[in-house]
Protein backbone atom coordinates (compact mmCIF):
# COMPACT_ATOMS: atom_id res chain seq x y z
CA UNK A 1 0.00 0.00 0.00
CA UNK A 2 1.75 3.40 -1.29
CA UNK A 3 1.75 6.54 1.24
CA UNK A 4 -1.07 8.26 -0.87
CA UNK A 5 -3.60 4.73 -0.07
CA UNK A 6 -2.83 4.98 3.71
CA UNK A 7 -3.95 8.76 3.57
CA UNK A 8 -7.36 6.80 2.88
CA UNK A 9 -7.75 4.64 6.32
CA UNK A 10 -10.02 6.17 8.19
CA UNK A 11 -8.60 8.77 11.01
CA UNK A 12 -5.56 8.94 9.13
CA UNK A 13 -3.24 12.50 9.50
CA UNK A 14 0.02 11.23 8.14
CA UNK A 15 1.93 8.26 6.36
CA UNK A 16 5.71 7.53 6.25
CA UNK A 17 7.98 5.08 5.56
CA UNK A 18 11.61 4.77 6.88
CA UNK A 19 14.87 2.89 6.57
CA UNK A 20 16.06 -0.18 8.78
CA UNK A 21 17.47 2.64 10.91
CA UNK A 22 14.76 4.84 11.41
CA UNK A 23 15.79 7.76 8.66
CA UNK A 24 12.87 8.70 7.17
CA UNK A 25 12.07 7.97 3.37
CA UNK A 26 9.26 9.54 2.31
CA UNK A 27 5.88 10.94 3.66
CA UNK A 28 2.74 12.02 3.04
CA UNK A 29 0.80 14.89 5.77
CA UNK A 30 -2.99 16.22 5.87
CA UNK A 31 -3.52 19.26 5.43
CA UNK A 32 -3.75 21.68 8.97
CA UNK A 33 -2.43 18.85 10.79
CA UNK A 34 0.32 19.76 13.27
CA UNK A 35 2.64 16.92 12.43
CA UNK A 36 5.88 17.84 10.72
CA UNK A 37 8.58 15.73 8.86
CA UNK A 38 10.46 16.52 12.09
CA UNK A 39 7.56 14.52 14.23
CA UNK A 40 7.29 12.40 11.49
CA UNK A 41 11.73 11.85 11.52
CA UNK A 42 11.77 10.99 15.31
CA UNK A 43 8.44 8.92 15.69
CA UNK A 44 10.11 6.79 12.77
CA UNK A 45 13.24 6.44 14.88
CA UNK A 46 11.00 5.18 17.77
CA UNK A 47 8.81 2.99 15.90
CA UNK A 48 12.33 0.87 14.93
CA UNK A 49 13.09 0.86 18.53
CA UNK A 50 9.51 -0.26 19.41
CA UNK A 51 10.13 -2.73 17.24
CA UNK A 52 13.55 -4.50 18.54
CA UNK A 53 12.09 -4.22 22.07
CA UNK A 54 8.86 -6.12 20.98
CA UNK A 55 11.30 -8.68 19.04
CA UNK A 56 13.29 -9.04 22.52
CA UNK A 57 10.17 -9.54 24.17
CA UNK A 58 8.66 -11.79 21.86
CA UNK A 59 11.90 -13.80 21.49
CA UNK A 60 12.03 -14.20 25.33
CA UNK A 61 8.54 -15.23 26.43
CA UNK A 62 9.40 -18.24 23.47
CA UNK A 63 12.33 -19.15 25.09
CA UNK A 64 10.72 -18.99 28.89
CA UNK A 65 7.69 -20.43 28.34
CA UNK A 66 8.39 -22.84 25.32
CA UNK A 67 5.45 -22.01 23.58
CA UNK A 68 5.86 -20.57 20.17
CA UNK A 69 3.92 -18.47 17.65
CA UNK A 70 5.14 -14.97 19.03
CA UNK A 71 7.34 -14.20 16.44
CA UNK A 72 7.81 -13.22 13.90
CA UNK A 73 5.70 -9.66 14.48
CA UNK A 74 3.60 -8.68 11.85
CA UNK A 75 3.08 -5.25 13.02
CA UNK A 76 2.38 -2.98 16.14
CA UNK A 77 0.40 0.14 17.38
CA UNK A 78 1.34 2.63 19.75
CA UNK A 79 -1.61 4.16 21.26
CA UNK A 80 -1.49 8.23 22.12
CA UNK A 81 -3.86 10.43 23.77
CA UNK A 82 -4.87 11.72 20.99
CA UNK A 83 -3.24 10.47 18.07
CA UNK A 84 -1.73 7.04 17.87
CA UNK A 85 0.40 5.32 15.07
CA UNK A 86 -0.20 2.19 13.43
CA UNK A 87 3.23 0.28 11.99
CA UNK A 88 3.77 -2.73 9.50
CA UNK A 89 6.73 -3.61 7.71
CA UNK A 90 8.99 -0.20 7.53
CA UNK A 91 5.83 1.98 7.01
CA UNK A 92 3.46 3.96 9.55
CA UNK A 93 0.01 5.53 9.33
CA UNK A 94 -0.65 8.25 12.00
CA UNK A 95 -4.53 8.26 13.20
CA UNK A 96 -6.88 10.19 15.13
CA UNK A 97 -8.23 7.73 17.81
CA UNK A 98 -11.30 9.00 17.52
CA UNK A 99 -11.70 7.61 14.13
CA UNK A 100 -9.37 4.81 13.67
CA UNK A 101 -10.31 0.87 13.62
CA UNK A 102 -6.84 0.03 14.56
CA UNK A 103 -7.43 -3.99 13.48
CA UNK A 104 -8.67 -3.20 10.40
CA UNK A 105 -6.02 -0.37 9.40
CA UNK A 106 -3.26 -2.81 10.49
CA UNK A 107 -4.91 -5.67 8.31
CA UNK A 108 -5.27 -3.22 5.46
CA UNK A 109 -1.33 -2.37 5.65
CA UNK A 110 -0.25 -6.22 5.84
CA UNK A 111 -2.13 -6.94 2.83
CA UNK A 112 -1.05 -4.14 0.58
Amino acid sequence: MNLDKMMDLPGAMAAFSYSDKGDLLAHVLREGTDLTPQVLDLLAHSCVANQAIASLEARGWEAVTGQGGFQPLQGFSVVGLEWSVVVSGNRGVVVKNRDVDYEATLSALQTA
